[in-house]
């Protein structure tokens, strides 16, 4: 139980009267939820208060707080006030933001979302032109390479030079003449006029 500071003797009853207090928090909240004492706050005005634990789930750190004093005749010890108050560790709920600010947040995070897409949109357009370029490089690629196939087909030249004058001369190539019939004629023999040279 923390230390308060020392009290007057006429505190001594109000810092005693813990079953009072229960007594008070049984009104509000189940008996199961309130703790062992932590202590007591001598607060101005004559007043003290008395705070329990609380086993609520959910609340870490929160406490009962019993808030007890005199009556005007002074004779008898009163409950003031019991609540349950948040301690130091307590988990909380962030600080209320005014509406006008919330929604000048809100609207500054849309307008930045908004040039962002925008930059989005103008960064899509630069691209096609990118593609459209690669594509046209690959389409003269193309195009250079069927000159090329259809250039050395044309007319059966290489280098400006005929192949079947070249083949005709060298008689690598196909002549017109028929190498058999030239044969049987070579193997033929010499038909003479009649009454000359004629072999017997």
């Amino acid at each position: 139980m923390p230390e308060s500071p020392a009290e007057p003797g006429d505190f001594r009853e109000l810092v005693a009267a813990i079953s009072l207090a229960r007594a008070a928090l049984a009104e509000i909240t189940p008996e199961s939820t309130v703790g062992e004492p932590l202590g007591h706050v001598v607060e101005a005005g004559g007043a003290v208060s008395l705070l329990f634990a609380c086993t609520l789930p959910g609340y870490p750190g929160w406490r009962w707080t019993v808030s007890v004093g005199r009556a005007e005749d002074g004779v008898q010890p009163t409950v003031l006030e019991a609540e349950l108050m948040p301690g130091e560790e307590s988990l909380l709920a962030p600080d209320w933001v005014p509406w006008s600010e919330r929604l000048a947040e809100y609207q500054a995070a849309q307008e930045a979302l908004t040039v962002e897409a925008d930059d989005d949109d103008e960064d899509g357009e630069d691209r096609p032109d990118e593609d459209e370029d690669e594509d046209e490089d690959s389409d003269g690629f193309d195009d250079e390479d069927d000159h090329d196939i259809h250039d050395l087909h044309a007319g059966d030249d290489v280098d400006g030079v005929d192949i079947d004058s070249v083949g005709g001369e060298t008689g690598l190539l196909p002549t017109g003449v028929d190498d058999e019939a030239t044969d049987i004629e070579a193997d033929a023999e010499p038909v003479l006029p009649d009454g000359e040279g004629a072999v017997l």
